[in-house]
Order: C-alpha cells, then structure tokens, then sequence
C-alpha cells in the first residue's frame, strides 16, 4: 500500500525556508548599511612603577617609609584632608568646632562610611585608632606618640568624637588627616602586635581602593590595588591598579621603555630628559612641597664672617638661582624666595626682601664688610684670612651638582667653597653638632605652616633651629602662632615672623621642586589633577581606560554631491 504525502508538513516546511531565505536577504540588505567603530572597552590592569617597596601599609606606621605614606593614602581616609588651596577640608568627619579657650576641639563625623568589608564607620574607630598612638607599646615614632599623649580622647556619640589639648595648639589639626584604622579588626590585637599583624599587610580602609584577599606584595613584588565602588560611585573602566616595586630608578626606567609598566610614579631629574624623549611617554609636572635651601651656622662654632648679616645677603646676591637650576637640575626646579612655598596660605612675598641675583650688589657688601680681592688674587681676604667657606651637603648626585653650582657662582665673586659631601647619618650629625659653615638642605614643608620647632628660640636647644638663629621678635611670632585658631590672625603673626626671617637671613631659600608624572600612551584619556597627592592624581580614572571592543553602527550616508557624481 503506497503511503500519501503529508501536505500540511510540506506546507509548513516551505514556510520555514522561505522565511529563512527572507531572513538572509534581509541580513545582507541591513549590513550593507553597517559600519564597525572603536570604543573603549571595560578592564585592563593600569601597571604604576615605584622605586622602593613598602614595610607596613598601615597609616599609623607609614612615616619612616615615603613608599608605606604613598600606598596608604590611597587606601586610607583621616577626619580631614588638604584642600587645593592648602587649607583644611572635612574627610571622615563632617565638620569641627574648637572650644572658646582653644583646648577642645569636637568633630562630627559622617554617618554614611562603610569600611571595605561593610561594617560601618564610627567614632570607637576614631578613638582606637589615636589612641593607639598614646600607647607606650605601639612601634609609632616618638614625635607621633609625644604628640597625641598629651591630648585626651573622648567618644562622645557614636559619630562624635572630642579631643582636649593640654593648652591651644592650632597645628593640631594637621594631625587629624592621619588615616583611621578599623577598631572591629584590630580592637583584640596587642599595641606590640599590629606592625607584625596580617592587616598590615592586607588592610581594610575607607579609602578609593581595596587590597584584595590573596595579595602577597612581600613575595612577587607587586600590589593590585581595586576600585573601591562606595568611592567611585560613576564606576571606572580599569580593573585595578598595579603598584609594581622596583630596586632603583634605572630598573624602574628600563621596565617603563620595554612597556612592562604603563606609568612612572615620580621622574627624578637625571631622568627627566631620557623620559621626556621618549614619544611614548606623557609628562605631567608641578611643584610639591619640598625645597632646597643654604643653612647658616650663626653660632660660634660656624664661620665668623658669616655672622655679618651684609655678609650673608653678599652671598644671597651672588646666587644665580635660574641658572643653578638650568645647570644642576636641567630646569626641573622652580626659583624660591621665603620658608614658605607658594601652595602655603602663610606666603606672603610682600613681606619678603627679595634678594635679586646681583654680582656688582655682591662684592659692593663683600668690599663694605671688609672682605677684599687684591689684584691678581682669586679669593677674598680679610686681616691675611681667606674667606673660605665649608659647606656640608649630603652625598648624592643632586646634591653635589646642586652644591658645585652654587660654588661656582660664589667663587665668581672671591669666595672659596669647599665641598663636604657626607652620607647621611653623618651629615644629620654635622647639624646636630652645628659642624658646618653652610648646610645645603633639603626641607619638606608641612601642610601646616608651623615653623617654632625650626626657628624659634627653645628649637636653639631642643630643636632643629640648626643655624642657631636667635631672634625674640620671630620666635614670639612663632608662638602666637600656633596657639590661634583663626587663619586671619595666624597670617599675620606668620607675616611679622617672615619680615624677620627675610631682613635677617638666617638661610637662603634656592629652588622648590617640582614633581613628574609620567604615563604610557597606552593609557587613553588621562586627565591628571593636582599630581603630587596620590588620591588627587587619580581623580580622573573614572575616565581612563587601556582596551578597546569594535562595535557596529550606521555607515555614514554620502553626501547629495557625492551622489550626484556616481
């Protein structure tokens, strides 16, 4: 019996390959209006360079070590922060109030933290944290814990916390942008314990990025630092950020020109113009707190002559600063007047002499304060003695070009310099015991203008006023200073003190440094902000990205004249 065809399964078939036909036609009548474009893509590693590596990332532990300060600060909030202008701004803590004698200060703190496990943020944190740093125990430096052993912590309320200060201390503020760590982590661990503790290898903060759980920075020499979500609430395209450790700058700068990183997070200035030939790289500078300065010995273990005050404005005069750091810097450096750097509200370069840089004003002082050249001779003499100045100096090359600089220009107008390149720990020896004629040296300036324990009267003895500068007017300037709250009234003070400083010149400010930044190509769309703080130089990674993804969009339409020509 012959079976009859199924013409309703015929039918139906028919349907599906008509359709399928149509579908095709349709597909290629639709690519043909189609074009593929690149946009940027999701992930990647940003790979960042450091010379050193870090000891403890842990706030409370991170002053010995600049790289241990670096990482933290990425990881870490304190109660306040630095704004652009210098000037304190709420962090953790949403505002302050100061007592009306200047001993209590009470911040309010913000109700909307979370660490980065998801516990909340309070004031036990607060007050465990400081605390800490009054414990006899805890490994902090003893400056730190003399500090905060005089202040007497109190948790008022769950977000409020007091701190009541053994007399009016104004730089105290400064001390609250230190970064809190958690008290639900740490609360059980000894004092002696923390440094040891696994958290200070793997911490938790409240900070823009997280250490993930695995990390082993000791071993491969590298840390991934994540987005931290509650901090980049408009989301970032990059996975992380690479923090990879280097022995020293020329490894740094072999691994950045064979592309193994993708930005270099400090170019010194031997490295300068290697880095900026490079087509790949992008440069980004601007000045950072620190300065170069000569340091006088005032005191009767220094030179005698340098004890004349028109002897040491000869010298200031003498000085070429543009010169010295076109030569000894190659220009990365900028020309400083005053203990203040621009980016301080306590500048004020009206209240300053200006010491323009002048050969014919220099030996005019030299000749007025006995100090003559006779004809023939290259060195300035006075009573059969030659006017011949010992200056210490670090022994690092910067330095020593910095210092050959400076005795050249000297010795143009009969002054001999000799150079006393010392390591360290014996240059910081020479300050103590005031063994020098002049110091060349380096000084990082505080967020807080506070200068007593430098030039004040008791510093002579118990500080670092190492050039034994000894004047009433500038030390009471200095202390009426840092017990006033208000920034008007601390300006002015600090006004009367740099008259003083300016008039008498118990040093001579050289250059301000300046700090680069540099990035691969590679890395689209950087915007860099304010690039010598860690946290602001990421501000823009929202926008950053390294990869890209091919995406199809409509082909543009040919013009009506195009047309008309086919």
């Amino acid at each position: 019996m012959t079976s009859k065809p199924n013409i309703r399964w015929q039918l139906l078939l028919a349907v599906v390959c008509l359709g399928l036909v149509l579908s095709l036609l349709s597909f290629q009548v639709q690519s043909v209006g189609l074009c593929t474009t690149r946009v940027p893509a999701a992930g990647g590693s940003l790979v960042e360079g450091i010379v050193g590596a870090p000891r403890y990332l842990n706030p409370l532990l991170s002053d010995p070590n600049p790289v241990d300060r670096e990482v933290t600060s990425l990881i870490f909030d304190g109660l306040t922060r630095y704004g652009e202008g210098g000037e304190l701004v709420p962090s953790l803590a949403r505002d302050w109030q100061v007592s009306e004698d200047g001993r209590t200060v009470q911040f309010d703190l913000r109700q909307d933290v979370a660490w980065h496990d998801g516990e909340p943020f309070t004031a036990a944190d607060v007050a465990f944290s400081y605390g800490l740093l009054q414990d006899d125990l805890f490994p902090a430096s003893e400056t730190l814990k003399a500090l905060w052993q005089t202040v007497t912590i109190s948790q008022t309320g769950r977000y409020s916390v007091t701190f009541t200060l053994p007399e009016p201390y104004s730089p105290f503020l400064d001390a609250t942008t230190r970064g809190i760590v958690p008290s639900h982590v740490l609360g059980d661990v000894g004092a002696d314990q923390i440094a040891e503790h696994s958290f200070s290898r793997a911490p938790i903060g409240t900070g823009p990025f997280m250490v993930p759980p695995g990390e082993n920075w000791q071993r491969s020499g590298r840390l991934h630092l994540t987005p931290n979500p509650a901090f980049w609430m408009q989301g970032v395209s990059l996975d992380n950020v690479e923090l990879r450790f280097f022995p020293d700058l020329a490894t740094l700068v072999e691994a950045f020109e064979a592309g193994e990183v993708q930005a270099l997070n400090s170019v010194p200035a031997p490295a300068f113009t290697e880095i900026a030939t490079q087509s790949a790289a992008r440069l980004y500078t601007t000045t950072r707190p620190r300065y170069t300065q000569l340091l006088f010995n005032l005191s009767e273990t220094g030179m005698q002559a340098l004890r004349q005050r028109e002897v040491r404005q000869a010298l200031a005069t003498a000085v070429d600063r543009e010169a010295l750091i076109d030569q000894a810097l190659r220009g990365q450096g900028v020309a400083l007047d005053g203990p203040y750097t621009p980016d301080s509200w306590a500048y004020n370069p009206s209240a300053l002499t200006v010491y323009a840089h002048s050969p014919v004003s220099a030996t005019q002082l030299l000749e007025q304060s006995g100090w003559t050249l006779t004809e023939g001779a290259q060195v300035r003499q006075s009573d059969d003695l030659a006017f011949s100045i010992r200056l210490v100096l670090v022994d690092d090359p910067v330095q020593r070009a910095v210092a050959a600089a400076v005795a050249q220009q000297w010795a143009q107008v009969g002054v001999e310099t000799q150079l006393d390149p010392l390591p360290f720990e014996g240059y910081a020896t020479a300050l103590a015991e005031r063994n020098f004629d002049v110091a060349l040296m380096e000084v990082t300036t505080d967020n807080d203008p506070d200068l007593y324990d430098f030039w004040s009267q008791p510093a002579i003895v118990s500080g670092q006023n190492y050039a034994a500068w000894n004047s009433r007017r500038a030390s009471e300037a200095l202390e009426q200073a840092r017990q006033t709250w208000d920034i008007a009234e601390r300006r002015a003070y600090y006004d009367v003190f740099l008259q003083a400083f300016s008039g008498a010149l118990p040093a001579i400010s050289l250059y301000q440094h300046v700090y680069t930044y540099a990035v691969s190509d590679e890395v689209q769309n950087v915007d860099i902000g304010r690039i010598d703080h860690p946290r602001e130089r990421y501000a823009s990674m929202h926008d950053w990205f390294l990869l890209y993804r091919d995406v199809a969009v409509s082909c543009p339409q040919p013009s009506s004249e195009a047309q008309a020509i086919n």
